[in-house]
C-alpha cells in the first residue's frame, strides 16, 4: 500500500497559495460588501482592524462579509446554536483538494460542474460547497444528519443563482450510515470531503469549548486587545452531531474506511480531515484492513494550527485512467 505521511513540521508559508485569505483582512473592502460589520470593527493597539473574535455576533458577520466580498455569496446565515466555522482553513482544504486531484491528472486541476464532491455533514453553514462552487466551478452533494442544518444548507443554495442547481442537500436518515441511504446507485463522485466530531462525549465536547475560550481570553488580557487576523476565530456553536460521535473521530473515520469499501467503484477520492496527529495510525491501520491501494496524507497549516487530512481510493490504474477520461477530459 502506498503512502504519503505528513512532514514534522508545516511548511512555511501557511494557508494554501491560492487561499484568498492568506494575506491580512482589508476591512474596508469588507466593510463595503457587508455595511453591517463595521460596528464590530475596532482598531488594536498594533494599529490593524480586527474584530473581538470571541463574540459570536462579531464572528458571523465577519464570515458573511467574506462570503460577499471574495465569493459574490448574497445571502448567507446559519440558526443560533450552530457551528459558525473559520472561512480560511475551510477554503484550505478545497484547494489542496484540488492539489490532489491534479497530481492524477497530468498537474491540471479538474475544474467545472462535471466534477462532483460528496460533503460528509455539511452542516448548516454549507461552506466547503460554496468555496468549491466558487473556485473550481464543482458541483457538490452535501448530506447531514441533522434535518435543521439542511434546510438551513438548502436556503443558502437557493438564495444564491450561482450556487443554486450545483448543490444538492439530502437528509441522511440513519445516524450509523455514512454513504448508504444519499449515494444512489449510478452515481460517481470524484471526492468526498468531511470534517468529522473530534469529541467522543458531549462532556469531552464542554470542555474543549471552555479551554478553546479561556485560551482566546488569556491571549485579550496579554494584547489588551480583540484577537487579530493572526488567530483564526473559535467555531462558535455547535449542534451534538458536529461536535461529538461515539468513538470520537478516529471512530468516525473506521466507520466510514469500512462503509467506503461498498461504494469503492463510485469514488475516485475519499478524503477526511485529521485533527490530531495521534490518530493517524490507527487510522493508517484501517486503511491497511480494507486494503486501500492508495493513501495519501495531505499536511496543511494555519499559522500555529497544524492540520491535515487523508484520502484513500481503491480504483485500479485502468478505471482511474478510463476515469479521468470521461470525466475530467471533456
Amino acid at each position: 500500500m502506498s503512502r504519503q505521511r505528513p512532514p514534522r513540521r508545516a511548511a512555511k508559508g501557511g494557508l494554501h497559495p491560492r487561499n484568498r485569505h492568506r494575506e491580512r483582512y482589508d476591512f474596508a473592502l469588507l466593510i463595503d460588501a457587508l455595511p453591517e460589520l463595521a460596528p464590530h470593527v475596532v482598531v488594536n493597539r498594533h494599529g490593524h482592524s480586527s474584530i473581538d473574535f470571541a463574540d459570536p455576533q462579531a464572528v458571523k458577520s465577519l464570515n458573511r462579509a467574506l462570503l460577499a466580498q471574495g465569493y459574490g455569496i448574497e445571502h448567507w446565515d446559519i440558526p443560533s446554536g450552530y457551528l459558525c466555522p473559520p472561512i480560511p482553513g475551510r477554503a484550505d482544504y478545497i484547494h489542496h483538494l484540488a492539489d490532489l486531484l491534479a497530481s492524477v491528472n497530468g498537474g491540471i486541476i479538474p475544474r467545472g460542474k462535471g466534477v462532483r464532491g460528496l460533503d460528509i455533514g455539511v452542516g448548516a453553514n454549507c461552506i466547503y460547497p460554496i468555496v468549491g462552487c466558487c473556485e473550481y466551478g464543482w458541483s457538490f452533494t452535501a448530506t447531514d444528519i441533522n434535518p435543521v442544518a439542511v434546510d438551513a444548507a438548502r436556503l443558502i443554495v437557493t438564495s444564491n443563482p450561482r450556487l443554486d442547481k450545483k448543490i444538492e442537500c439530502r437528509l441522511q436518515s440513519s445516524s450509523s450510515a455514512i454513504f448508504t441511504g444519499v449515494v444512489k446507485a449510478q452515481e460517481r463522485f470524484d471526492f468526498t470531503l468531511c470534517n468529522p466530531p473530534f469529541h467522543a462525549s458531549p462532556e469531552a465536547a464542554s470542555a474543549g469549548t471552555r479551554q478553546k475560550l479561556r485560551n482566546l481570553q488569556a491571549g485579550r488580557s496579554r494584547s489588551r486587545a480583540p484577537t487579530s487576523h493572526g488567530a483564526p476565530p473559535l467555531n462558535f456553536g455547535g449542534q451534538q452531531q458536529e461536535l461529538w460521535c461515539e468513538g470520537g473521530e478516529v471512530g468516525f473515520i473506521r466507520r466510514m474506511i469500512e462503509q467506503s469499501t461498498d461504494y469503492g467503484g463510485q469514488c475516485y477520492w475519499f478524503t477526511t480531515l485529521v485533527s490530531k496527529q495521534e490518530n493517524l495510525a490507527a487510522i493508517y491501520r484501517a486503511l491497511a484492513g480494507v486494503a486501500a491501494p492508495q493513501v495519501r496524507t495531505v499536511a496543511m497549516a494555519q499559522g500555529q494550527k497544524i492540520s491535515r487530512f487523508v484520502g484513500w481510493s481503491f480504483l485500479t490504474a485502468e478505471q482511474q485512467q478510463q476515469w479521468r477520461q470521461t470525466r475530467w477530459e471533456r
